[in-house]
């Protein structure tokens, strides 16, 4: 593995690492910011938003709706098993496993699958599925998705 490559895979590992901080502490802007001009962030396959903008607008529906349930928001990510794939020197995909906890401990948890795109020498999402493949009985952010095996 040559060092361009190394570089490209330790960036990636950054976006991923700024996306779930900055959703953790509610700073929607900066996790939109992970995102290209285009991006998009798939909650479903029905669920589709496109650029940091309405990604930014559509999360802001998620955290008011699970605060409004929630008597001391708390929400922490823990992404694993990161597996990065090159599709070229400015192209790559990302699949990796999330369990989210919440005061209410385990929350939900399931997969992200990921296109990254190098612009301007910044990798950034080009666009992220996400799936929920299981939520506890008392999930207060899973409710509104639709478990996936």
């Amino acid at each position: 593995m040559k060092s361009d490559e190394l570089e490209a895979r330790e960036c990636i590992r950054d976006t991923l690492a700024r996306y779930n901080h900055a959703g953790d502490r509610g700073r929607l802007s900066e996790l939109a910011a992970c995102f290209a001009p285009d991006g998009v962030l798939e909650l479903s396959s029905e669920d589709l938003s496109t650029g940091p903008a309405e990604i930014e607008a559509r999360l802001s529906r998620v955290v008011s709706s699970s605060k409004a349930r929630a008597t001391r928001p708390l929400v922490r990510h823990h992404v694993s098993s990161i597996e990065i794939s090159m599709e070229g020197p400015d192209e790559a995909q990302a699949r990796c496993y999330f369990l989210v906890f919440t005061e209410v401990g385990l929350d939900h948890w399931g997969r992200y699958a990921d296109r990254f795109e190098c612009r301007d020498g910044v990798w950034c999402l080009a666009h992220r599925r996400v799936r929920v493949s299981g939520a506890t009985a008392n999930s207060r952010m899973a409710s509104e998705y639709a478990v996936e095996a």
